[in-house]
């Protein structure tokens, strides 16, 4: 039977990724507590003393802002932790799973950004992320590495639920409406590796899917636009709030100063994924709607 090691099985997707690759063989999940990816040694004996055959990084260190003052800790953790990694992954011979994210992109170009198209990111975190794709690509282990962007889910913390929260307390909210991309949920997430992880295997040559691929959702929407969404789909669920679609003022994004600079355009073309694996990525309003939904639920 395959054996599986997923890593960071408390966050966002980690959390959806125990359900999705639950099927796939016998899952070992393991969070903060049970391996610190910011201990180098330990993490490499513990993962060579279990020997997976499969190993599903879903640990990062996601602090985009305050990596611009903790590097070192961030470079450990999303450069380090995932060459290590991949250096067993390539001793035994096993597939590696990363997640990585559109930071490592500047946002300068027009268009959604293809694979091959050269990184250039904006603040510590892209950099940390890009290192850490980098170090994967270099070990020579079979790999898949998706680059995704704005993740939500029910579960933890998200623009989304933010959003939800400010309108119910505030008549007017102001959101930032010259950054666009695709919101891709969790869900869709964890159940497009577990779908790729399961049609590599059927494969008789899997090795020529191992690489990068960008994964998100299908359309693209500003941070504005998805805030008008999510308030007008909540207001549909009946859900009482004192702003209104209507009360959301669009600013640029330098009315909203942060420690790390964000691209202006995170739109990925995901056509090389669902070319390689026969993958439909349904629109990004799909999940919102479910993840509002299953929200609401818990609420009442």
């Amino acid at each position: 039977m395959t054996t599986i090691l997923l890593l960071g099985k408390d966050g966002q997707v980690g959390w959806e990724l125990q359900r999705s690759l639950a099927p796939l063989g016998e899952l070992t999940a393991w969070g903060r507590q049970q391996c610190d990816l910011a201990d180098l040694a330990s993490l490499r004996d513990q993962v060579r003393s279990l020997a997976p055959d499969v190993i599903v990084n879903a640990a990062a260190y996601t602090a985009v802002d305050r990596a611009e003052t903790d590097a070192q800790r961030a470079f450990r953790i999303n450069a380090e932790a995932p060459g290590i990694l991949a250096q067993q992954a390539a001793r035994r011979n096993a597939w590696l799973v990363h997640y990585s994210t559109d930071y490592v992109f500047d946002g300068e170009k027009a268009e959604p950004y293809r694979e091959e198209d050269s990184p250039n990111p904006l603040s510590v975190y892209g950099a940390s992320k890009l290192a850490g794709e980098r170090a994967i690509a270099q070990s020579g282990c079979r790999h898949l590495i998706f680059r995704t962007s704005w993740v939500f889910a029910a579960r933890g913390g998200n623009f989304a639920k933010t959003m939800l929260r400010l309108a119910g307390e505030r008549e007017q909210l102001r959101v930032i409406a010259d950054q666009v991309g695709a919101p891709s949920s969790a869900e869709l997430i964890a159940d497009v590796t577990a779908l790729c992880l399961y049609r590599i295997a059927q494969a008789a040559s899997e090795k020529t899917r191992s690489g990068l691929y960008h994964l998100s959702a299908a359309g693209e929407t500003s941070w504005y636009d998805y805030a008008r969404f999510l308030l007008e789909t909540a207001r549909g669920m009946g859900v009482a709030l004192l702003c209104p679609p209507g009360g959301i003022e669009p600013i640029p994004a330098t009315a909203y100063p942060v420690a790390a600079r964000r691209p202006v355009n995170s739109r990925l073309d995901t056509a090389k994924l669902r070319q390689t694996f026969g993958l439909h990525l349904p629109p990004w309003q799909t999940h919102v709607e479910r993840m509002l939904a299953e929200i609401l639920a818990k609420e009442r």
